[in-house]
């Protein structure tokens, strides 16, 4: 996949080449990797195959070099199909604070991997058990001894550390008592995970939850990093981090919007085959409007998200536009799905549907990778000029 793949704003030969590639990954397949929590290997190496997850990396490390509306693009045709890009959505989105403050050695020693797919990065290590979304009180500390820095902890939701090569990594490198904000003296590691497990400090525990989301809890033990993985500048990683932020609620946007595309065409199809009293269900009002009511929400949403990955890549402030965009994306996709199960009753339970599967797996977006509190929160703050809330 290259720029000259590109024929118009919307990406429509983006769009109908990732169409076509999930058509080889139909229902019955994700089906049977939601009953067994199993990770979609086969789907993610033929992504990667194609280049599609390679959409960031810039040409000159064997990438696509496309724009951040492109990437949207791909994520959100992966769901419309019925596929689920949370398997490898995270390589896109944590890939900017490689690409934006890694050296050029780190560049050329990892990007063009990840393009060609020997390497995966999809792993994010932030979150701990007793942090939450409280970056700052984060306890994982990396110590420098000499060359390497040694790192002691534990993350907790950290999805795809089982199935990536590489992590991400904010850990403490200046302790809490000698910075004046939490935030402050945290710092961004590449984490080497296979040779992490190798040495015995790393340990990787599966979180089974209501989704196929392969989420886990990571332990340090002494882990070892070289002090040539840290990423830019020590006690700068959380600057960093919000960096890509913007970015990955405007991916996470786009992936709603094709969630919610999926719900409101398999309730359409239904509403109008399935017959009762002698004539389509669709032919009543109590069916069709929470339809097309999902629809104007999904609409609206889609607009959003297109003017924030506008704003991200004019380089202009995006802030509020990239939360509404995931918060509006994130409602519409919950609301079709509401009106997917409505419209199927009893059979939208039944697994052979697959509404229920996607119905789980769109709730997530609710809550992560930022809860729809916290977006509310920051519109009233930094928006609206309202008191901080606590």
């Amino acid at each position: 996949m290259t720029k000259s793949s590109l024929t118009g704003s919307d990406f429509p030969e983006i769009r109908e080449g990732v169409a076509k590639l999930c058509e080889q990954y139909p229902d019955e397949y994700w089906r049977k990797l939601d009953r067994e929590m199993a990770y979609p290997t086969a789907f993610v190496q033929a992504l990667s195959a194609a280049g599609y997850l390679a959409a960031l990396i810039p040409e000159a490390y064997d990438g696509s070099g496309l724009p951040l509306s492109a990437a949207a693009a791909i994520l959100e045709e992966i769901q419309r199909a019925g596929c689920n890009g949370s398997a490898c959505h995270a390589q896109m989105y944590i890939m900017g604070a490689l690409l934006r403050h890694g050296n050029e050695t780190q560049k050329e020693r990892y990007l063009p991997r990840i393009a060609s797919g020997d390497l995966r990065l999809q792993a994010f290590g932030v979150t701990e058990p007793t942090s939450g979304t409280d970056t700052g009180a984060l306890k994982t500390f990396a110590k420098l001894e000499g060359d390497r820095y040694v790192v002691n902890g534990q993350k907790i939701w950290t999805s795809r550390a089982e199935h990536s090569d590489l992590m991400l990594l904010l850990a403490r490198t200046t302790p809490r008592e000698q910075v004046q904000r939490g935030i402050d003296g945290l710092s961004i590691f590449i984490l080497d995970v296979n040779a992490a497990l190798a040495a015995g400090g790393l340990t990787i525990r599966p979180i089974r939850t209501m989704m196929n989301h392969s989420t886990t809890e990571v332990f340090f033990d002494n882990v070892e990093i070289p002090t040539e993985n840290l990423i830019g500048e020590e006690g700068e990683g959380f600057r960093y981090i919000l960096s890509g932020m913007n970015a990955e609620r405007i991916l996470i946007g786009a992936e709603c919007v094709g969630d919610a595309k999926w719900f409101i065409e398999r309730s359409r199809r239904y509403a109008n085959e399935r017959h009762l009293f002698g004539r389509p269900i669709g032919q009543n009002q109590g069916v069709q409007f929470p339809i097309a009511k999902a629809y104007a929400h999904m609409r609206a949403a889609e607009l959003m998200v297109h003017e924030a990955a506008r704003l991200f890549e004019a380089g202009e402030p995006c802030g509020e536009q990239a939360n509404m965009a995931k918060m509006l994306a994130a409602d519409a996709s919950w609301a079709a799905g509401e009106a997917a199960i409505q419209t199927h009753g009893g059979f939208g339970f039944a697994e052979e549907y697959d509404i229920e599967r996607k119905f789980r797996e769109t709730r997530l977006y609710q809550v992560a990778p930022i809860s729809t509190n916290m977006i509310l929160s920051y519109l009233s703050e930094h928006v609206l000029g309202m008191p901080r809330s606590y």
